[in-house]
């Protein structure tokens, strides 16, 4: 008797290890906080443009609360324009710098204002016969055009190479129309962003927070898709979490960039969690269990999308240290829409996705726990009326 009485305790003290203590309770129940419009999913697909669609969807947001038409707005003019500066910088640098389909969340709203926009129905970006964007052809061609160009077999660059570049441009993508019709007027894409979309990069602001430079200091965020060398201001993650939860609440959503490649990342079941127990951290009877269980067992027990489970207690040291070895990578952008809360009153945020809303359970959106956004968050952009007054005051 007294053994059984033993093995139960056993039993109870694991499933309590691993979350699963509470059985009443099945599955994740999301209750609304604060939710900003947003507009329609889209789906990037199989190209590495997310950074266009994430800021893109802010930016549709911002027209909404300003009581502005729904505007849909093209990613792929902004993508084409943006790889006209790639190239351009990749060849001044001598290939010393990134050339690639990524991008920073600045990079949409500093297109259009350079350049301006296009409605998707003047440019889907759909020119090489598909009809979902599919970009590993076109990023491989482009790569190897101006990496033949810096290679300067002519000992001096010609004038043509410009042109040859946006020629592949124009095949795969389309030419950009110098006007077009849009609901019976005729724009350019200048007019199109005065009149439709009247953003100004200075009204927008971005952030990180890692201890390799000082706090409340501005620096060029180290990572390969910030090719436009953009600055970001630099804030703890409690200030973090603080500007996030004030734009939304506020009227704001945020532009996010984060590391998905986490295995408490699943986009089938629209989580993204920092379970509490690690392998390493088990024990006597607890490890035995684990050893005894199957690989599959394992993953489902560590990373349990069915039931919510405790979390780690994120710090800024543990944070740095998971950058520092590459394990904090910049994977993805997305946008962050609203503040929820699941049964058991833990703070989630509602992001939206740009894979299509095929194959997950929230219809193109998933919840991020507030650990996650603390330790997988590379950077994000708002609004600067969603900043605190206080620390607006910091970045002077």
């Amino acid at each position: 008797m007294k053994s059984l009485v033993v093995l139960a305790l056993s039993i109870t003290l694991i499933s309590t290890a691993f979350g699963q203590a509470d059985t009443t309770k099945k599955g994740y129940v999301f209750s609304k906080v604060v939710e900003v419009a947003s507009s329609p999913v889209k789906d990037q697909h199989r190209s590495g443009t997310c950074w266009s669609f994430a800021t893109n969807a802010m930016i549709e947001s911002e027209l909404l609360r300003m009581g502005k038409p729904l505007v849909d707005l093209s990613e792929m003019y902004i993508v084409r324009k943006a790889y006209e500066e790639k190239a351009e910088r990749y060849v001044r640098m001598h290939g010393n710098c990134t050339f690639a389909g990524g991008g920073a969340l600045n990079d949409a709203i500093d297109i259009i204002a350079k350049y301006g926009a296009l409605p998707e129905e003047a440019y889907p970006g759909l020119s090489y016969g598909t009809k979902k964007h599919v970009h590993g052809e076109l990023d491989a061609v482009l790569k190897s055009y101006v990496d033949a160009i810096i290679k300067n077999p002519n000992k001096e660059l010609s004038t043509a190479w410009k042109a040859g570049f946006n020629a592949i441009l124009d095949t795969y993508l389309g030419p950009i129309p110098e006007k077009f019709i849009y609901q019976g007027e005729t724009y350019t894409p200048q007019a199109f962003a005065k009149t439709f979309v009247p953003i100004k990069a200075k009204d927008y602001s971005y952030f990180t927070s890692f201890t390799h430079h000082p706090f409340y200091s501005y620096f060029i965020l180290e990572v390969p898709d910030n090719w436009m060398w953009k600055s970001f201001f630099n804030v703890t993650i409690d200030e973090m979490i603080e500007i996030i939860d004030n734009a939304l609440r506020n009227g704001y959503t945020i532009s996010w960039a984060a590391d998905v490649s986490e295995k408490g990342f699943s986009w089938k079941n629209g989580l993204a969690i920092v379970p509490e127990t690690d392998i390493e951290e088990l024990s006597g009877s607890e490890r035995l269990r684990w050893e005894a269980m199957s690989e599959e067992e394992r993953q489902k027990q560590m990373y349990s999308f069915e039931n919510p489970v405790p979390e780690k207690t994120i710090t800024q040291q543990l944070r740095q240290k998971e950058f520092d070895n590459y394990k904090t990578t910049d994977d993805h952008g997305m946008q962050i829409v609203g503040i929820y809360v699941d049964q058991n009153g833990k703070k989630y945020y509602k992001v939206k996705n740009s894979w299509g809303v095929e194959k997950n359970k929230y219809e193109g959106f998933l919840f991020a726990s507030e650990a996650y956004v603390k330790f997988k968050t590379i950077s994000f952009g708002v609004n600067n009326n969603g900043v605190p007054k206080e620390i607006r005051k910091k970045m002077k």
